[in-house]
């Protein structure tokens, strides 16, 4: 049997021992409440001070174990870092959940700056209403509901932790809500709008100067394929590959109504191939996972002129070749003095998207929407997707969410507004307006009859 240490000595056995760390010269104690061990600091260097200090430690966690509190308390930034670390590790075995990302954002950002000196255990409503109150503050306005529903996930991971490692008990953990104002209406493009935003591209890319041509031509198809899938602006697109691509045809006859002779009596109707040019788009970074989105022929297109301009090759070319670079990039101009010394341009990432459309916006008085004076920016084109998918297009709600990578909670919540629009055809009530006008005898059982009336009398 090994020797016990002189640096841990048992006080009570099986229930109390003080220990020093290596390299502290502080004495700390373990002591065992309800088969579990806990751990505390006695603050004291002299040995005998830290065993008395030990067993007033052990007398107080029974006697807090007694009136329903935890036995031990801890400070919540040290939990906070707790759950984090669960989370990172959960990852690591493959039982990580793509919302961890937003929550150990949310616990750097605003639990641990705000809860990070509380003591675990005193967390309470008034404290819970403080938060609300510095939140609101911070943020510059009201949370939203989706950004309440984050925050309390967050939170209850850490209490989840503190509540595993006897830190707080059940009974005493406060129950968390999530009131926030009413989402508003989300800033989008009318149909008029978006077909003058699209109309003066060309214009606009036309006046560019000859070191802002390529980026202006790439922002020009970056709006087309946002207008076309309702992808989300920023990474969803920015981190696409040629290999995220896949094309498919899906050809179409349509008769024109147009005649033809052929001189010699035949007659025929001119039919016209539509080649329905699809794009399925494999969005590798969104809120919630993988997905699989179609383009139509805006996209095709899109692609298809980038392929052009950056590498000489079509959109068949180089998914065909299956290239790993990304697809949003530009050509770098060169100056005179970088093409004498024969430098080569390089393929850029795109940082100024945002303030370029917003400069174009503003140029063509399409940054504030007349309907409630809200400001419209890059995430406009998504919601302006949304809207007339739902309102011109009648695409169904599920198959929507799953185009855009949302819920179904969320289109309703956001675009329900459009329930009366879409429906205006049914709304009009033609079938049951015809019904209820048809010629017909009316059912007898409800003639009018003056005798009833006079027995009323």
């Amino acid at each position: 049997m090994s020797e016990k240490k002189t640096t841990t000595h048992a006080l009570i056995p099986r229930q109390l021992v003080v220990f020093l760390r290596p390299r502290s010269t502080v004495w700390q104690c373990r002591f065992q409440i309800d088969g579990k061990w806990q751990r505390n600091s006695t603050n004291e260097r002299n040995l005998a001070d830290a065993s008395k200090r030990a067993h007033e430690i052990l007398i107080e966690a029974n006697v807090r174990k007694k009136m329903n509190a935890a036995p031990i308390t801890r400070y919540f930034r040290d939990i906070a870092h707790l759950a984090v670390r669960k989370m990172d590790d959960d990852t690591a075995q493959g039982k990580g959940k793509v919302s961890f990302k937003e929550y150990k954002v949310t616990i750097d950002n605003y639990l641990i700056p705000f809860f990070g000196k509380y003591r675990v255990d005193s967390i309470d409503y008034t404290v819970l209403e403080e938060f609300d109150k510095w939140r609101t503050n911070k943020m510059g306005a009201a949370p939203k509901h989706s950004t309440l529903l984050n925050h309390n996930a967050a939170l209850n991971r850490v209490l989840e932790v503190a509540e595993e490692k006897g830190y707080i008990v059940k009974g005493n953990r406060p129950t968390l809500d999530a009131k926030a104002k009413d989402s508003v209406r989300r800033p989008d493009f009318t149909l008029r709008e978006a077909r003058a935003l699209i109309a003066h591209l060309d214009e606009w890319i036309a006046e560019a100067r000859a070191d802002s041509l390529p980026i202006r031509q790439l922002m020009k198809d970056y709006v087309a394929v946002l207008l076309d899938t309702g992808a989300r602006p920023g990474k969803e697109l920015l981190s696409l590959k040629w290999t995220h691509i896949t094309l498919e045809m899906y050809p179409e006859a349509i008769k024109t109504g147009v005649f033809s002779d052929d001189g010699e009596g035949n007659v025929e109707e001119i039919v016209q191939i539509n080649a329905h040019r699809t794009v399925f788009i494999e969005i590798p970074q969104n809120k919630t996972k993988k997905r699989i989105s179609m383009g139509r022929l805006p996209s095709y297109e899109a692609f298809d002129a980038i392929a052009k301009r950056n590498y000489g090759k079509s959109l068949v070319e180089m998914v065909e070749l299956g290239s790993e670079e990304k697809i949003f990039l530009y050509r770098e101009v060169l100056s005179e003095e970088d093409v004498k010394t024969n430098k080569k341009a390089k393929l850029k990432t795109p940082t100024s998207f945002p303030k370029l459309f917003d400069n174009y916006l503003v140029r063509h008085k399409l940054q504030i929407d007349p309907r409630d004076k809200q400001k419209r920016v890059l995430y406009s084109l998504r919601h302006t997707y949304a809207t007339l998918s739902l309102e011109h297009d009648k695409i169904a709600i599920h198959t929507l969410a799953t185009q855009m990578g949302t819920s179904v909670g969320m289109i309703e919540a956001h675009y329900s507004h459009l329930d009366v629009m879409k429906a205006h055809k049914q709304l009009r009530g033609d079938e049951s307006r015809k019904l209820l006008e048809a010629p017909g005898k009316v059912d007898t059982k409800y003639l009018y009859t003056p005798e009833i009336e006079e027995a009323k009398e």
